[in-house]
């Protein structure tokens, strides 16, 4: 008989579920259960309702989101807040419904203002006004951290949530245009490569500051927050402030980080910058003072995780032609 936990991992196909996976069976864990988009609707309620009733879940990972770089935030605003929204409503509360106690939400370093004192303390949530080009997504996700929030205070739940900084890495997207922005880097970086283009433009000025976590990093953070008793998680987080930043504590320019990436390709032409384009927030660096406290630090320096990513990447694109060329 197997003792494990069953572990639910929503969203096991995206970035952040798929690493969450890995890191989970790297730790012996077999006992996890795992929904594609096609065969659990997660914005339906009555598909979460009758998933849960049926699979008897000892822990949740909500790892499923819909997520986008700017342009992707800006040109589907409606759809950003309703599916993130729909989607945590119906795991959440049907998780509480059916017993599972334990449940680990994960946030986005979107939820703070946009003018935030960095590096950015969890307290600084509602303190200011949000980033206007993704502003539904982060209200979406301010939300998801008070609805566990709520289940805890009301029902003694133990629903815990990490804000993660940029992410990248391993099972990326890397659309052109709905992306974020190491993934979209290194895909207009690696195709003027193979194409001969003389000069790869970025959006914006390249001035903002970004910090970004190799997502297997991220991925054992939220593994280590979700074991950490409840005593220490409750000595360390106030219940109406419950959440923990993950980071690197550390940041970059745009400007920078492009050339990173074009070393990483192996891109030898110009890198220009369309300051027509918006820049987003001006500067985005947590604070993880808080985890590193707890025992954790991220450990894959930017080089070494750009090298990882870019050979995930690779190897993506050479299935992609083979399946073409099938």
């Amino acid at each position: 008989m197997n003792t494990q936990p069953r572990i639910y991992v929503a969203g096991h196909n995206g970035l952040v579920g798929s690493a969450i996976v890995r890191v989970l069976r790297a730790q012996g864990h077999t006992n996890i259960v795992t929904r594609s988009h096609a065969e659990l609707e997660l914005t339906d309620q009555a598909q979460v309702r009758e998933f849960f009733r049926n699979e008897r879940i000892d822990q949740v990972y909500l790892a499923a989101a819909k997520v986008g770089g700017i342009h992707a935030n800006n040109t589907y605003p409606a759809e950003f807040i309703y599916d993130n929204m729909m989607v945590q409503a119906n795991v959440v509360h049907e998780a509480w419904r059916n017993g599972v106690n334990k449940l680990l939400f994960l946030g986005s370093s979107c939820i703070y203002p946009r003018l935030a004192q960095q590096p950015i303390k969890e307290e600084y949530l509602m303190s200011g006004m949000l980033e206007p080009t993704n502003e539904p997504y982060a209200m979406a996700k301010i939300a998801g951290i008070k609805l566990c929030e709520s289940y805890n205070r009301q029902y003694g739940t133990d629903y815990r949530s990490v804000m993660p900084t940029n992410l990248y890495g391993p099972g990326d997207n890397y659309h052109p245009e709905n992306s974020h922005v190491i993934p979209a880097l290194m895909r207009r970086f690696h195709e003027a490569k193979v194409s001969g283009a003389p000069e790869v433009v970025i959006w914006g000025s390249g001035k903002p500051m970004r910090e970004f976590l190799y997502v297997d990093d991220m991925a054992e953070a939220s593994v280590y927050v979700m074991n950490l008793d409840h005593d220490t998680y409750a000595a360390n987080t106030d219940p109406m402030h419950s959440h923990i930043n993950v980071g690197t504590g550390e940041d970059v320019t745009i400007a920078d980080l492009a050339r990173l990436v074009g070393e990483t390709v192996g891109y030898r032409g110009r890198i220009g910058f369309d300051t027509t384009k918006p820049d987003g927030t001006p500067r985005k660096l947590l604070d993880v003072s808080k985890l590193k406290s707890l025992g954790w630090q991220a450990r894959t320096p930017l080089p070494e995780g750009l090298r990882r990513a870019y050979a995930a990447f690779v190897d993506l694109m050479a299935a992609q032609e083979k399946r073409a060329a099938a």
